[in-house]
């Protein structure tokens, strides 16, 4: 590798999500899952709670002078904060709360995630009932009104868990679909407008430096046809994807990026118990990156130091108890790359 990651020792992470509306519990799992070095624990999501807990609530929150309420087609764009944002924010306040408690004396990374400006721009709605994805100059405030509140967010989390490196994730599902006019309007007959790729990774550079100068970013995405390069020049110092969806139209992409110094965090743990079929072989999960290396004609030895293995997608969907295992999964699964890595 040219360059050295921001991520080392980091073998092993959750995305974000996680099932049930216990924040202790929650908090517990991440950082016992992680615990000695074995991973990066972070700030859970719990969306069972309804209205708010959900990632783009959460984020709605963080706005500055903006505000969000729920209408049945979703969340859209208010004048004042009312009861859904201030939900949000109290939520986001007992998550930080547990968070705090489980990392008494904690030093090493430690991830928070909010959705990114694009695929929030696709999902909330102006106050007619098209997307924020619609108007180019309110795509520009929300980018600008989100970079504010994570830069204040952040702050805060380093005021509470001083011995942290706080890392960001910005969560962009809907990045792809962006790019290439597949957001579909609110009455799903027609679609919006591919938005550019330089308007896109403006918007996104600026989100990211909300970390700071020296702070440490990723983009996750679970959808097909994650845009690796767009993503490494706005600033991203890792790229999180579900490894099961990459083809071989990525993989020169992906290979510059480790060439690069850039974090691949790979989701091969399946994040719902009726996809994982039982899950008993660390080194099987790890099998396919491997492989994937070897196609890439890159050094196994740089493997360990490269990937950070996670699960697939968020664990809401999944049960408390395979949440807790598919975690554990993770973490076995990244020593047994750092042990065999070919």
């Amino acid at each position: 590798m040219s360059e050295k990651s921001k991520f080392s020792g980091c073998p092993a992470t959750g995305i974000g999500s996680m099932p049930g509306g216990d924040a202790r519990e929650a908090a517990k799992t991440v950082t016992g899952s992680f615990a000695d070095g074995q991973g990066m624990p972070y700030l859970a999501e719990l969306p069972a709670r309804g209205p708010g807990a959900d990632m783009i609530g959460r984020s709605v929150g963080l706005l500055v002078e903006m505000y969000g309420h729920v209408e049945p087609s979703g969340w859209r764009i208010s004048d004042r904060p009312g009861r859904d944002t201030r939900r949000a924010r109290s939520w986001l306040g007992e998550d930080l709360d547990a968070l705090e408690e489980f990392t008494q004396g904690y030093e090493g990374l430690l991830k928070v995630q909010a959705v990114g400006p694009w695929t929030l721009a696709a999902a909330l709605e102006l106050r007619g009932g098209e997307a924020m994805l619609a108007d180019a100059g309110a795509c520009r405030d929300l980018a600008g009104s989100l970079a504010e509140g994570l830069r204040a967010h952040l702050a805060e989390v380093r005021r509470r868990m001083p011995g942290a490196d706080v890392v960001l994730q910005l969560d962009e599902p809907s990045l792809t679909a962006v790019l290439l006019g597949r957001v579909r309007s609110a009455s799903g007959y027609r679609t919006y407008r591919p938005v550019d790729r330089q308007v896109v990774e403006s918007a996104l550079r600026d989100v990211l430096a909300a970390a700071g100068e020296d702070g440490t970013t990723l983009v996750h995405s679970c959808a097909p046809e994650v845009p690796v390069a767009l993503l490494r020049r706005a600033g991203a110092d890792g790229v999180s994807l579900d490894f099961s969806l990459l083809t071989e139209r990525e993989e020169e992409a992906i290979g510059e990026a480790v060439e690069g110094g850039t974090q691949l965090f790979l989701g091969v743990v399946p994040s719902t118990d009726a996809a994982s079929g039982g899950l008993s072989d660390p080194g099987g999960s790890v099998m396919g990156v491997r492989t994937l290396w070897r196609r890439l004609g890159l050094n196994p030895g740089t493997l360990a130091e490269s990937v950070t293995i996670t699960p697939s997608c968020g664990l809401a969907g999944a049960s408390p108890a395979y949440a807790r295992t598919a975690l554990a999964h993770s973490a076995r699964a990244a020593r047994s790359l750092a042990d065999n890595p070919e």
